[in-house]
């Protein structure tokens, strides 16, 4: 890991990470600063949901991607809960899941 806290150029991120980790243990060391200011915006909203409309799809892919724009609109919306390490931790499980073959293994 480099000083900026970077996977380091040619080594496996995945394996170092998840070789002696705890499944119960959050990765907050990962998760970004929830410090940032993020003023409400409709018009950002309404963009990032357009593309989430947009490249929603057939595949599992496309709509994990939607739903991330989403959840990430909603850090711009006034009426909106979460925050950056939500969003983070909320990914990061569902990449998990499916690096474990899915919810129903």
């Amino acid at each position: 890991m480099s000083d900026d806290g970077r996977p380091d150029a040619g080594g496996d991120a995945d394996a170092d990470a998840s070789s002696d980790a705890d499944p119960d243990e959050v990765d907050w060391e990962m998760a970004p600063d929830s410090d940032a200011d993020f003023p409400a915006d409709p018009e950002r909203v309404a963009f990032l949901r357009d593309i989430a409309d947009d490249i929603y799809g057939e595949s599992s892919e496309s709509r994990q991607v939607s739903a991330i724009l989403y959840r990430v609109s909603d850090l711009y919306d006034p009426d909106g809960d979460t925050s950056p390490e939500e969003i983070y931790l909320n990914v990061r499980h569902i990449m998990d899941i499916k690096a474990q073959g899915g919810i129903d293994r």
